[in-house]
């Protein structure tokens, strides 16, 4: 795949979550509630083509701010298996490059979901505008940092941005808010 032409990736991750806990592939309500946060953001989000996660958090979250994206099912947040019921568990001190291969019993890990989220990121042409997951805005992360992206807090409604330019990616901005 040829990988010269650049790109601008506008990632926001979606609104709160309706009732708190780990989500992950769990199709769970959205809090869009926040008018002005979600206003700003869709100010934010100027782009040729917004795609979104089918999730029904990003689709609240797409409806809220007036998108009709196009949903792709590759920027689904990563499957955390038992966790998902369960609760994570302590890992302990673990490295980057640990956590990112460590795999949840019955889920994938942040390097399974990588796998399956970069490559329709390094087919973008053009700014794209992309509504998902703090785990999608990581997996973007990691094409421009590597592991080390886990270790980036990503808020809901924040906006990430990355550039593509011949040389590689690089990153312009992650975890911005609305002001205020």
């Amino acid at each position: 795949m040829q990988m010269s032409q650049t790109a601008r990736l506008l990632i926001a991750r979606h609104a709160p979550l309706a009732q708190p806990g780990l989500a992950g592939r769990r199709d769970v309500a959205a809090d869009c509630s926040d008018r002005a946060a979600l206003d700003w953001l869709r100010g934010q989000l100027q782009a040729e083509q917004v795609w979104s996660s089918p999730a029904l958090r990003c689709r609240q979250t797409c409806d809220a701010m007036g998108f009709g994206p196009q949903l792709i099912p590759a920027l689904w947040e990563q499957d955390f298996g038992k966790w998902e019921r369960d609760g994570a568990p302590d890992l302990g001190e673990l490295s980057p490059e640990a956590l990112a291969a460590h795999r949840p019993d019955q889920g994938e890990s942040f390097l399974d979901m990588a796998a399956r989220v970069q490559p329709v990121l390094n087919a973008a042409r053009g700014t794209v505008a992309i509504i998902a997951h703090a785990g999608t805005v990581r997996a973007a992360l990691a094409m421009a940092v590597g592991p080390s992206a886990l270790s980036f807090s990503v808020a809901p409604l924040s906006l990430t941005i990355l550039i593509r330019h011949p040389g590689g990616w690089a990153v312009e901005c992650v975890n911005r808010l609305a002001p205020g």
